[in-house]
């Protein structure tokens, strides 16, 4: 047990609901009040980030709140120097809390003179200060290696389980899980295993980048309640495209779990348009008022699990409980 009295919770601007979220699960864990550190985070006229802190942090176990979504450049440096800030002011530790990882599709060269930018972004994080990562499905799992510093990747598999078991009164039997393509299959893979349901896959060739020629489902979808699993939905026109070619396989219907709805550009209208029957996905992303308003897009909560994995990084206790659908139950219980 440390000897800092109390973990305290600062934001910036990326995602502030989120954020609140996660200090009211907190305030009911433990019993007492925790709230955000007072803070401001603004701009001054020529868009230069500044950052003052009104409290003292001095020997704290201080926790930033911050995805790197869009605009992924703003967010990413509101979080570095936010870092600095505290680290300037004697912070003890400094944790950064990322629900959604900003630049993790670019992990590694694909083409010749292409630059692997989730390896920088890890560096300017271990520079700025901070001495502890905590986020959640990592676009790849390799990108942890890329931080010198501990780093926690938690995973929306054991809540999208327990919603899927909720939505669908605990009845799997004719429900088949589907990965959008071969490399995501691991992901989808863990989720059939949680509701103990069966596994295809979509997989597509393309002909040019952005282009995708052709589709083919391996697996029998016939009769199924089909449900695509993936971690980042983007524009959605895989997403879109896959949900048609399982109806015309002989799907009954059409789900999607997605764990970061990026969702831009057309991404809203398409996924409105869609065949789809529903898209669930997190609020690691702070959702825009389309995506809000949108009749077949369900947003479920992360706040439960980030609020019990902060308590847990912060006591010394297991991360990786909260990979286990039985610890989430009590969490989420009444939330889904």
């Amino acid at each position: 047990m440390p000897s800092i009295v109390e973990p305290k919770l600062i934001s910036g601007n990326a995602n502030m609901p989120l954020a609140k979220g996660i200090a009211r699960r907190m305030t009911m864990y433990r019993g007492m009040n925790v709230g955000l550190v007072d803070a401001r985070v603004e701009r001054f006229n020529d868009q230069e980030i500044f950052v003052e802190v009104y409290e003292n942090v001095r020997g704290e176990d201080m926790f930033i709140i911050q995805p790197t979504s869009n605009p992924a450049n703003d967010n990413l440096m509101e979080l570095l120097i936010m870092s600095d800030a505290l680290r300037r002011s004697s912070a003890a530790r400094i944790t950064a809390v990322i629900p959604y990882f900003g630049y993790a599709r670019q992990d590694r060269r694909s083409k010749a003179r292409t630059p692997i930018t989730a390896k920088l972004v890890s560096n300017m994080i271990a520079e700025a200060g901070i001495e502890r990562v905590l986020t959640m499905d990592l676009h790849a799992a390799q990108i942890q290696g890329f931080f010198d510093i501990p780093v926690d990747n938690l995973y929306a598999s054991p809540i999208f389980a327990l919603d899927i078991l909720e939505q669908f009164k605990g009845d799997t039997s004719d429900v088949m899980i589907v990965s959008p393509d071969v490399g995501g299959v691991a992901r989808a893979r863990e989720l059939a295993k949680r509701i103990n349901a069966p596994l295809s896959i979509v997989d597509k060739r393309r002909e040019k980048p952005g282009e995708i020629a052709e589709m083919t489902v391996i697996g029998d979808v016939t009769g199924k309640k089909c449900i695509i699993v993936d971690d980042i939905c983007d524009t959605a026109g895989t997403l879109c495209k896959a949900a048609e070619v399982l109806m015309q396989h002989g799907a009954t219907e059409v789900h999607s779990y997605i764990t970061h709805g990026v969702l831009s550009g057309p991404a809203v209208e398409r996924i409105t348009n869609s065949v789809m029957k529903s898209l669930v996905i997190t609020d690691s992303i702070q959702a825009t008022d389309a995506v809000a308003k949108a009749k077949n897009i369900r947003i479920v909560p992360t706040a439960p699990m980030f609020a019990q994995a902060i308590l847990n990084i912060w006591n010394g206790t297991s991360v990786s409980s909260l990979f286990e659908t039985e610890t989430l139950g009590p969490i989420y219980e009444g939330i889904l």
